[in-house]
């Protein structure tokens, strides 16, 4: 597994402080984008937020997971939460160590008692002593909120006085996209109050992982969930039912508890979202189909990874994004002169660098900069590596016929792809690709193409470009 060290640099520890004007809660930044560009330390937020104990809460539950395996739990150092800025609320994201949970708090305008935010995103430091402060916050007296160095803050002449090195696997930095697409595709399931949440919540099996035995189904009744033997119509996945015990760390808040998945297809388990909604906030937990399977290989991307049209449109919607809270596509179609099947294309090879992210509660995109290296999901994902590699030593035979005038293949079509000692056969019908390979039989298209399918879908787009080209 690729990975390398992200080194994160802070004026000083953040800190929960006590002063005249009340408490303080201070949260240093480390280096980010901003409209301006790079900064050290950038500054987002001053004001006083609406609930602070659910703010409290929620913030220890996103540095939760940033600091939890759910799945073969070793030791491990975790990444501290990211943090954007987006003028009218502030989101807090985090994924856990096994690659199978993402977390974000919302902090909105509400939340933040009508104040607005900077621009831009971060890391910021959340350290032991910050998260006993926090876990022992009982009241909702007055709490000053700064995210970012304070103006008369003073470093030390070397520059900054706190620094955390921590590993940075390639497999983390696809999580994050795979799970931005994933939650695209989610609606609305179920919507319990806050103490049928709580009810729900607090039934739930707990062990030390949920790999063995497998997804648990759960289906509205009523005004709660129960479990059923079957993932019947209108049921909702719940994989590792463990993994969302970083909930509970907020129930005494939650006014509700909103539940998001994708139909129910073959039965197979499939990803899911749990959002409580707090006061003025919203902490949602998105989880991989299986405890013991992280995000980082559902493939979901690699078709907006093998396409240079999609990494066109890219570059040009990307200068259109200015840290909004949210992206309509309809708007950047007409701003970028792009239809809006392939906007929203752009928008998931966007999502692969980090640049953008899914907001299942608005259904809609935000922009964001995740503060580390843009281009290494793309040039470390194995099965996009292995594919450019088929193309480039020829192993891909069109067995068609000539070459599409039209990017559309033809309504079936074959090709055949040598690889190793064997020759792989893919066929397309419909626009849906299946192959002969182990890959494809075991997951029949549920985690994206293999490596086979991808590059015949590579070989043929090259072959229309080059046609194109020719008139």
């Amino acid at each position: 597994m690729t990975r390398s060290t992200q080194a994160l640099a802070y004026s000083r520890p953040s800190a929960l402080e006590h002063t005249r004007g009340g408490r303080l809660l201070g949260l240093e930044t480390s280096g980010g984008l901003t409209p301006v560009g790079a900064e050290a330390h950038p500054r987002f937020f001053s004001g006083f937020l609406s609930s602070p104990r659910a703010a409290a809460r929620g913030l220890l539950a996103v540095a939760d997971v940033a600091g939890a395996r759910y799945y073969q739990r070793v030791p491990g150092r975790s990444l501290d939460p990211v943090v954007t800025g987006n003028g009218d609320r502030l989101r807090f994201e985090s994924f856990s160590g096994c690659c199978g949970v993402y977390a974000r708090l919302d902090v909105l305008e509400d939340g933040l008692g009508g104040a607005g935010t900077g621009h831009g995103t971060t890391n910021v430091d959340v350290n032991n002593p910050l998260r006993e402060a926090l876990s022992r916050m009982t009241g909702d007296d007055p709490l000053h909120l700064r995210v970012g160095p304070d103006e008369l803050a003073v470093t030390t002449v070397g520059g900054s006085v706190v620094e955390k090195k921590v590993p940075l696997p390639d497999r983390w930095l696809r999580g994050f996209a795979e799970a931005q697409v994933a939650s695209a595709g989610f609606d609305l399931r179920a919507e319990l109050t806050g103490a049928e949440a709580v009810r729900f919540l607090r039934s739930l099996p707990r062990g030390g992982g949920n790999a063995s035995r497998g997804a648990m189904w759960v289906v509205p009744a009523g005004r709660t969930l129960r479990p059923t033997t079957r993932p019947v119509p209108g049921a909702v996945c719940l994989p590792g039912p463990e993994r969302l015990a970083s909930l509970e760390r907020v129930l005494r808040d939650a006014t509700a508890l909103r539940v998001y998945g994708p139909p129910v297809a073959d039965g197979a388990a499939v990803s899911s979202a749990w959002e409580a909604v707090l006061p003025g906030m919203r902490l949602t937990l998105t989880l991989s189909p299986e405890a013991a399977r992280g995000f980082s290989g559902e493939g979901g991307v690699l078709e907006a990874l093998a396409t240079e049209e999609a990494a066109e449109d890219a570059a040009l919607v990307s200068v259109l994004l200015a840290w909004e809270p949210r992206i309509d596509p309809a708007e950047l179609a007409v701003e970028s002169g792009l239809p809006v099947e392939r906007v929203r294309a752009a928008l998931t090879r966007l999502g692969t660098a980090g640049r953008v992210g899914y907001d299942i509660a608005d259904a809609a995109y935000f922009h964001r900069e995740l503060p580390y290296d843009a281009g290494r999901v793309e040039r470390h994902n194995p099965r996009l590596v292995a594919a450019r590699a088929l193309l480039a030593e020829g192993a891909v035979t069109l067995d068609d016929g000539p070459a599409p005038a039209a990017p559309a293949a033809p309504a079936s079509s074959v090709a055949s792809v040598a690889s190793g000692e064997r020759r792989y056969q893919v066929r397309e019908s419909g626009g849906v690709l299946s192959c002969t390979c182990r890959w494809w039989a075991d997951h029949r298209g549920r985690r994206g193409p293999c490596k086979h399918a991808l590059a015949v879908r590579m070989a043929r787009r090259a072959a229309v470009a080059t046609v194109g080209g020719a008139r």
